[in-house]
């Protein structure tokens, strides 16, 4: 009976020393960002008709529904990006080269005075949705499967450590840039909505 209590009294102490991985508030402050993004882009969208989604400002810029079609594969293509470096092994000697906080980052990826031309394979040309809606459903899905992994992760994502082309971030800020993409994105939507020549 002594060997059991002295047992169930080391399993108790050592729940009460392991460490969640990430905070609530970590938590709770992506999750909110990935549902207030993901309605973002959705209500920018809702009710416009086929003209409006396929109106171009101009020939060089993209339409609302090529914005949907990019978000919506980068949605995909960024968490693959992400996914790698959480089964990659663990790199926190590389947290010292983190330059941006969380919220510097988010803050970096929406502002759109700083153009940035994406890679071939996610301009709206090279994108296989046939449509808004169908682009609409995967972001949908794959915006629905994220906030459920950062919710219940147990990944270390503070030192799965990765590159991007303004310097390293860690896997937690790379969630953050998937959501800070997309509204990154929505603006985008709500400048071609604002153009005099936009569909009635």
């Amino acid at each position: 009976m002594k060997k059991v209590f002295l047992m169930a009294s080391a399993v108790l102490m050592l729940s009460f020393l392991a460490v969640d991985p990430i905070s609530k508030k970590e938590r709770s402050y992506a999750a909110k960002l990935l549902k207030e993004t993901e309605k973002g882009v959705k209500d920018q969208v809702k009710g416009l008709t086929e003209a409006q989604l396929k109106f171009k400002p101009a020939p060089d810029r993209w339409s609302i529904e090529e914005c949907v079609k990019h978000i919506a594969k980068s949605e995909e293509a960024l968490w693959q990006m992400t996914e790698s470096a959480i089964k990659a092994t663990a790199n926190p000697d590389k947290r010292s080269e983190i330059k941006v906080t969380d919220e510097q980052l988010v803050q970096k990826v929406e502002d759109r005075s700083m153009k940035i031309k994406t890679m071939e394979k996610l301009m709206p040309e090279n994108i296989p949705f046939k449509d808004t809606d169908e682009a609409l459903e995967s972001f949908k899905k794959n915006r629905d499967k994220l906030i459920d992994y950062v919710k219940s992760t147990e990944a270390d994502l503070r030192n799965h450590v990765t590159a991007l082309p303004f310097g390293m971030v860690d896997s937690y800020q790379m969630i953050l840039f998937i959501a800070a993409h997309s509204n990154r994105h929505t603006q985008q939507i709500i400048e071609v909505k604002a153009d005099p020549n936009f569909p009635k």
